[in-house]
């Protein structure tokens, strides 16, 4: 009699099929798997969306002036007696007593007055996107009352409606500047290092002469040449062109390396040696190649731009009222007594640095995604 023999039979499991993908699916999948990466990438999309959309996120017409550094109205789901209602927060009242420090009127929540807050509340009136008329907001009181939930400044003007304002001049600036230094310096860079020889080393000694100069006592020389009655527009320019011209100088160098390692590779010779013109070669096949590290670098610059706009807008040589960005907004902050009795006035701090680390972040997992090894 036999005996029954059993068989196994082996399956073979497909490997994941990841042929033919484009060189950006790549990096996307590789981006994907970067949870840092991935947090600065929605970070900036809520940034720029933040941006785009800022009179529909304020609260408060930012120019609408109220109770001087009245305090965050906090966002509150029980009443006094602690039982559980909607959503709400109280009005800001001027007491009678006057602060020690200050001599200002103490303000406080007034509990015998709640606001009930909703979602798309109507408010002051504003054109989305510069077209639509509308009075919707995202978030609000429902009988359209303004309130104050980072407080407000020393002209009683919302704290988080000039946030949100004063996104779109410093992320334009930085955005603007950064555009200018990628444009100028990849050219200069890859033609430089195309081509070499004597015009490479002229050309290298310009840019070591840039990269020489002090920047941050040029910034304050350089804009203190404006007149103070000068348009808020032309001052604006005039300090974008500032920190352009000074910081392409870096963007050329890295690119330049890039571009010497990449016009020895055998492609290029061979492109060379069938009558390619120049033009094609620098930007057909050099290009391309040095596009993943400029994309990284412009998601590290960003954040340098924004600190260095801060800081200039806090000594008052970057914007001008009646523009709102946050470097301006951290002017009221020049004091420790305003400070230590205000404190929510340093809330634009907690955003550029939400935009530092978004950035930073964004730019450290592109430098993984794009690195073949």
């Amino acid at each position: 009699m036999k005996a029954d023999v059993q068989t196994t039979v082996i399956v073979p499991v497909p490997a994941p099929h990841h042929g033919n993908e484009t060189y950006s699916a790549l990096v996307w999948r590789r981006l994907r798997h970067s949870w840092t990466g991935m947090a600065g990438l929605i970070l900036v999309c809520l940034l720029m969306l933040m941006t785009v959309f800022a009179e529909f996120f304020a609260p408060v017409d930012p120019k609408l002036t109220g109770v001087a550094f009245a305090p965050p109205q906090t966002i509150s789901i029980t009443d006094p007696d602690g039982s559980l209602v909607w959503p709400r927060t109280y009005r800001i009242g001027e007491g009678t007593e006057l602060d020690p420090i200050t001599f200002q009127p103490i303000v406080g929540p007034d509990y015998a007055n709640p606001l009930n807050l909703g979602f798309f509340v109507k408010g002051f009136q504003y054109r989305l996107l510069g077209l639509i008329p509308t009075d919707r907001h995202f978030f609000g009181a429902v009988d359209g009352t303004p309130v104050n939930f980072l407080g407000t400044d020393k002209f009683g003007r919302d704290v988080l409606s000039r946030i949100f304002y004063g996104s779109r001049v410093s992320l334009m600036i930085a955005l603007t500047v950064v555009f200018i230094i990628t444009v100028v310096g990849t050219t200069v860079g890859m033609v430089s290092g195309y081509f070499g020889g004597r015009f490479d080393a002229w050309m290298q000694r310009f840019v070591e002469l840039v990269l020489a100069f002090p920047q941050l006592p040029l910034y304050l020389a350089l804009t203190s040449l404006i007149p103070v009655t000068a348009p808020t527009n032309v001052f604006l320019a005039f300090v974008i062109f500032v920190m352009s011209a000074l910081g392409w100088a870096q963007m050329s160098r890295e690119v330049r390396g890039k571009t010497l390692a990449l016009a020895r590779i055998e492609y290029v010779r061979a492109a060379m040696a069938i009558g390619a013109t120049d033009r094609r070669i620098i930007f057909q096949h050099i290009f391309p190649n040095v596009m993943s590290h400029v994309i990284v670098a412009v998601t590290l610059a960003i954040p340098n731009v924004v600190l260095l706009e801060s800081f200039l807008g806090f000594l008052g040589f970057a914007v001008k009222p009646p523009l709102m960005s946050w470097g301006l907004m951290l002017q009221d902050t020049a004091t420790y007594s305003v400070i230590g009795s205000y404190p929510w006035i340093l809330s634009p701090v907690a955003f550029v640095l939400i935009t530092v680390f978004a950035f930073n972040a964004l730019g450290d997992g592109l430098r993984d995604a794009v690195d073949p090894y």
